[in-house]
């Protein structure tokens, strides 16, 4: 039985049993600060499990794509070695929200298990939790299990908790034996032993109690049903092979690995663990880049970093200095990409993503791997905290790439060493941090059992409604509030919009008769509060009393264009660029809007004019701009536009824009494409690798940028005496005496200023000039002496300035930041840069030119 029969089995077992067949949720959690990744079925139904959430349906299943590479889960080392552990996997799951329990959860998975999947009885073992005699009573009598191969364990492997405190309840694996010859091989071997003998293949959790703060166990009213099993390893049970990476799922792609490197697999155990690695990792950089995770330097960027280098060091184990991981990206879409289109559709983003992130590391990885075996103590094998953060400071190693290379040559790394540094680091770039807490956080029980905001703001821009709940700003409930206090008012109603989908919130006024109170934000709390944050200007509030809600209709407006234009400029950016490209974010303000999207490279002049173009063309033929109500299968179906990081009810609302733009969307909008009068973009930029970011104006805002400009541009053409049309021609001629200078600049290299300084020719000199005119004189020597270390000082005004440049193979003896530091530790100045690269200000007073030309400064 191959992979995909296992999970359509699974998926239609459930289906017939009256469960809601859902779609796997982003590997990004929604709503949910305390994880990194999805890393189990029951994520996306934690506010249902909570009480928070209610779905029309009380029982679910799912096959969920999973990340466990960080944090608490973290087992990246091993990945390679063993025959389980994965960084990428899909977990099934079936569920009950207060519907069924142990009786039909166990008896479910027991049918499943032995009459659907044909698994033999006589190998399956049971554990439970050893104080739960109601899952043994049903294992044992309901399904006919003998009792010695139930087994009563503790609360470290039978109990399970969302939390410290929360829901939370026993729970009941499967297990299956898979032979004396599999795992420690030890006669005494059991099902209470760590090898792979008595292999777990499903988790039954039984939520049935919440936890105090007292740790007191308190019955829930509506017990629930959570289960989990991993299809890697049960597809490997059916499959009857021993190892995860020996089934459909990772054959094909080791297959195509094994060609591109013209190797074999389970020809040898270094390669095989190489080969090992690369599957799994190309499984896990595909879906986390097709679900909007980019390399960063931090968070989910930094776990998929780590994940996309560590298979390129394995990639060079196998012999390649070259980027290869991107090639092989259709390996993983040709395996899954008819279970998860979200990694078709974005096919071509992921290959530039990861060929950049191969491009960028490939030659730190080289200096890294020798540079590693320099580190090395060599008499008692050990690599020290210190020098362990240097291979993560300097060259982007990340620890766990270092542990792999030292695991494999029995080096000790110190890694409480490495940790105290890296800690020290954190310290020293903290200068700003984020004190408090969030405050949709921490609303806790203040709004428990309130009645849900109904939101009138799409028709309506005032409205009566009752103060339901009033919270001081420390959060508690009061009755009244009164003139200068600050608070936070809940209604039954409001026509005020609250932040959400990147469109900023209304402001406006709450009113009564001599009453009055201004509306700085909404927020809302679980989807279900519109939360008010106000400040009190007139008289006395009293809670559970009537008041008129206004919102500023000009700024609603104003807001309403904007977003609209969002929904013009995505479309436009796809008919022009190609549906690779993927809203990455965005904000809707009054006076501009902001669109961050994937995509690999700067857009020229050429289509950004184009964009422009065809946005306010669509703005002048005046398209309706219709809202509907729909399901979100149907919508979907329909061409809608969802952010697939995002989650979505199954009612959403579709903004349509008819033969233009059909999106998921929340926002306010206009009425037709007309009334938001002009566009123009004011920026395009880089925000990270793979993502850009367009910012824009419309109507009257975009028509005052544009007299702004206008101005300005008056005023250039007097100050140069000019007119528009010559206005080139003119900055042309202005540009001509630099050019020149930059020609004298090229004669003037004097071999003789060429001295030898330890491992590198140095070239030092001074000129009259500003930084840039330092620079453009340094990339004129470099360009000279392909190998060389350019030290450049010159006086502009009241300053002296200094750069450093290296080239070529004195990269490997020189860092330029390092020199400029120890020239500016000279004069009590301050300069920076990067290895290849730096700069210094000195003022002219404190400056000794005969410091610069002192070799023992660069030795």
């Amino acid at each position: 039985m191959n992979s995909k029969i296992v999970r359509e089995t699974f998926l239609e077992y459930y289906e017939k049993n009256y469960h809601k067949r859902v779609k796997s949720s982003s590997l990004v959690p929604q709503d949910d600060s305390t994880l990194l990744f999805t890393n189990a079925g029951m994520v996306q139904f934690k506010n249902v499990f909570l009480g928070n959430e209610k779905r029309e349906y009380k029982r679910a299943c799912s096959s969920q794509k999973c990340v466990r590479a960080g944090g608490k889960h973290n087992d990246l080392e091993n990945v390679g070695y063993t025959a389980r552990h994965h960084t990428f996997f899909e977990m099934l799951g079936n569920f009950s929200f207060g519907d069924y329990f142990k009786k039909e959860a166990i008896h479910y998975a027991w049918d499943l298990v032995t009459d659907v999947y044909g698994l033999p009885k006589e190998k399956l073992w049971i554990t439970i939790f050893k104080e739960d005699d109601e899952a043994f009573d049903i294992w044992h009598k309901q399904e006919g299990i003998d009792t010695s191969r139930i087994i009563r364990m503790g609360e470290k492997d039978n109990f399970w908790s969302m939390g410290d405190t929360g829901p939370c309840g026993p729970c009941s694996e499967i297990h299956i034996d898979q032979g004396k010859d599999v795992g420690c091989k030890r006669p005494e071997c059991s099902i209470e032993c760590d090898c792979d003998r008595f292999l777990e293949i499903w988790n039954l959790v039984f939520m049935q109690f919440n936890r105090s703060t007292d740790g007191k166990l308190t019955p829930l009213p509506k017990p629930s049903i959570d289960t989990g099993m991993g299809l890697e390893r049960v597809s490997a049970i059916l499959e009857s092979v021993y190892s995860n990476f020996d089934t459909d799922l990772f054959v094909p792609i080791i297959n195509d690995i094994c060609n591109y490197f013209s190797v074999e697999y389970k020809h040898n155990e270094s390669a095989d663990v190489s080969l090992r690695v690369i599957a799994d990792h190309l499984r896990a950089m595909d879906f986390l880049i097709s679900d909007g995770v980019l390399p960063d330097k931090e968070g989910r960027g930094y776990v998929l970093r780590k994940i996309i280098r560590r298979a390129m060091r394995y990639g060079a184990k196998l012999g390649t200095k070259d980027p290869f991981l991107y090639k092989l990206v259709d390996s993983v879409n040709r395996s899954l990409g008819d279970i998860y289109p979200e990694i078709i559709q974005n096919e071509i983003f992921v290959k530039n993503t990861i060929k950049q992130e191969e491009e960028q590391f490939l030659t730190t990885l080289e200096e890294g791997l020798a540079l590693f075996d320099k580190l090395v103590d060599k008499a008692d094998n050990i690599l020290d905290g210190q020098k362990a953060f240097k291979l993560y400071d300097t060259y982007g190693f990340p620890i766990d790439l270092t542990l792999d290379i030292a695991k494999e040559q029995n080096i000790f790394v110190d890694l409480e060493g490495f940790n105290k540094h890296l800690e020290m680091q954190r310290q020293r770039s903290k200068s700003t941090l984020s004190i408090g807490v969030d405050l949709k956080d921490t609303l806790g029980l203040a709004l428990k059992d309130l009645k849900q905001t109904e939101f009138v703001g799409y028709d309506k821009f005032e409205e009566q409604g009752s103060l339901l709940s009033i919270l001081d700003m420390d959060l508690k409930n009061v009755n009244v509030v009164k003139e200068g206090d600050s608070a936070y008012f809940v209604f039954d109603k409001t026509p005020f919009y609250a932040n959400s989908g990147g469109q900023v919130a209304d402001s406006g006024y709450i009113h009564s008769d001599n009453l009055k109170a201004f509306v700085e934000d909404v927020f809302k709390h679980l989807n279900k509060y519109f939360v008010h944050k106000v400040k009190i200007l007139e008289g006395e509030f009293k809670k559970d009393n009537k008041y008129t809600l206004s919102i500023n209709t000009a700024r609603r407006k104003d807001t309403a264009r904007h977003h609209s234009a969002v929904h013009l400029l995505d479309s436009a950016l796809i008919k022009k660029l190609g549906n690779n490209i993927k809203q990455a974010g965005s904000l809707v303000e009054p006076d501009r809007l902001r669109f961050d999207f994937t995509h690999n490279s700067k857009l020229t002049d050429e289509e950004i004019r184009d964009i422009e173009i065809m946005v306010n063309v669509w703005i002048q033929e005046a398209y309706p701009v219709k809202t509907n109500i729909m399901k979100i299968k149907d919508a979907i179906e329909s061409g809608a536009i969802a952010i697939f990081t995002e989650k979505y009810d199954e009612l959403v609302r579709v903004v349509e824009i008819e033969g233009v733009s059909k999106e998921l969307c929340g926002g306010t909008h206009v009425k037709n494409t007309g009334e938001i009068g002009f566009f123009k973009i004011i920026s395009e930029e880089a925000l990270s690798k793979g993502v850009r970011r367009i910012e824009a104006k419309v109507g009257m805002a975009a028509y005052d940028y544009v007299i702004k400009l206008e101005k300005t541009l008056n005023l250039v053409l007097k100050e140069l005496s000019t007119n528009i049309d010559e206005l080139p021609k003119r900055i042309v001629d202005l540009k001509q005496p630099a050019k020149e200078t930059l020609k004298l600049f090229r004669f003037e290299f004097n071999q003789s200023k060429l001295k030898k300084i330890g491992e590198c020719n140095f070239y030092i000199d001074f000129l009259d000039g500003d930084i840039e005119t330092l620079k453009k004189y340094g990339d004129t020597i470099k360009n000279t002496v392909k190998d060389a270390v350019v030290v450049l000082y010159g006086k502009f005004e009241e300053k002296v300035y200094i750069v450093c440049m290296i080239s070529g193979n004195c990269k490997n003896y020189f860092k330029a930041n390092d020199i400029v530091k120890k020239i500016c530790n000279k004069f009590g100045a301050k300069g920076g840069g990067k290895e290849l690269y730096a700069q210094a200000g000195v003022n002219s007073d404190k400056f000794n030119a005969n410091a610069i030309f002192d070799e023992s400064l660069y030795i």
